[in-house]
């Protein structure tokens, strides 16, 4: 599947679409790795399957109502007896290389820091909760880096597959690629507002999960739904400012580059923040539109050098794979800009804890003041 980065900027295939030569099969295909959260916790992880029996699916083809998938990451406690979670699973990992025109065992998937079913670690109270919103043919995953760096903080975060238009695994063993009926970000908006009831029946001490299955111990019941926040890359940013002009649940909430399309009508008062990259509001009527529903606390800021994905995982996983597949640095710098791939680790594991902390813990955080000597690459745009 040849893939043209213009593709990528409106919304379309994210990480997996990053060439378009096959790479001949190799005995042992190298594992791309990710960054560690840095904060005090271990993270555990979980993935729910949900339905919401209130609406029809138009995404999967599958009869009856909307099927989701989303992964749940919290701080935890004995991890080290449970095996960490892949970034994706090596069968869905096959599946998105070869639509990405891949071999399918070109490398192996990254293991990420969160372990599966691993106990809930309290860490004074209930835990507050983030929901996560990806982009257009994505996977709840893709930006895992800022995901675990929460969760390392002492947030559960609620990621989710938007079916039909994401890259996901069913527990009876079906693979979900996106459809040529893409969903809107209002079908994004809707799957992120349901999700938010199943997180209240979690609050409440019941299992969410279709099928059953048992939940991490100390799960149940340790979620604050009194604050709830939202972040969300590309589509998944307009989605979460969809999300916060009709959903009081949702108390603050980060676009991160969303293109803000269709153009949207009310206000926000609650916190916002953006992380511009190729979508800045100077130049993109729809985003400067957006900013001047904006009514509370908001603040703009944009690192130097980045593109489009770069404030996800790409960053870091682009130039692994590139060293495999043989990719000119013209061609990466394409993809990843010139913003150093550690840099942007930095970024974006300071920036979104700093902006939950501040409008969800009542901790103050002068990092989002104005510019600070430790990040010199991001400025803060007016």
């Amino acid at each position: 599947m040849l893939i043209s980065r213009r593709t990528l900027l409106t919304g379309t295939l994210a990480v997996a679409a990053i060439g378009s030569t096959a790479v001949p099969a190799t005995a042992a295909p190298p594992r791309l790795t990710l960054p560690r959260p840095t904060g005090p916790y271990g993270v555990g992880t979980v993935a729910l399957h949900l339905i919401d029996r209130s609406r029809p699916d138009p995404f999967t083809g599958q009869a009856g109502h909307r099927e989701l998938m989303a992964g749940v990451w919290y701080p935890a406690r004995d991890t080290g007896r449970h095996p960490r979670a892949p970034w994706m699973q090596p069968d869905l990992l096959r599946k998105y290389l070869v639509d990405a025109g891949y071999a399918a065992d070109t490398v192996l998937t990254p293991l990420t820091f969160g372990h599966e079913g691993a106990p809930v670690r309290r860490t004074g109270g209930r835990l507050p909760v983030l929901i996560f919103s990806h982009g257009a043919g994505g996977h709840r995953n893709e930006h895992s880096t800022m995901v675990q760096q929460l969760a390392s903080h002492g947030y559960a975060v609620v990621a989710i597959d938007h079916l039909g238009d994401a890259y996901s695994r069913l527990p009876d063993g079906r693979i979900v690629a996106p459809t040529e009926q893409s969903a809107a970000p209002e079908d994004y908006a809707q799957d992120a507002r349901f999700v938010i009831g199943r997180i209240e029946q979690l609050a409440a001490g019941r299992n969410p999960d279709v099928d059953g299955r048992r939940l991490p111990d100390g799960l149940a019941g340790a979620i604050d739904t009194g604050r709830i926040g939202m972040f969300g890359w590309s589509k998944g940013g307009t989605a979460t400012a969809r999300v916060l002009l009709t959903d009081p649940r949702v108390k603050a909430g980060l676009a991160i580059d969303g293109p803000m399309l269709p153009a949207m009508s009310g206000r926000i008062e609650t916190p916002f923040m953006l992380m511009t990259a190729e979508f800045p509001k100077a130049t993109d009527p729809a985003v400067a539109q957006f900013w001047t529903q904006l009514h509370g606390w908001r603040l703009d800021i944009q690192a130097q050098g980045a593109v489009h994905s770069s404030y996800g995982d790409l960053q870091v996983l682009m130039p692994q794979l590139a060293k495999v597949v043989g990719m000119g640095d013209d061609e990466l710098r394409g993809w990843i800009g010139t913003l150093d791939p550690g840099r942007a680790v930095r970024i974006d594991q300071a920036y979104p804890l700093a902006f939950f902390d501040e409008h969800l813990r009542g901790r103050e955080q002068r990092l989002l003041d104005g510019p600070n000597r430790a990040f010199p690459e991001v400025r803060y745009l007016p």
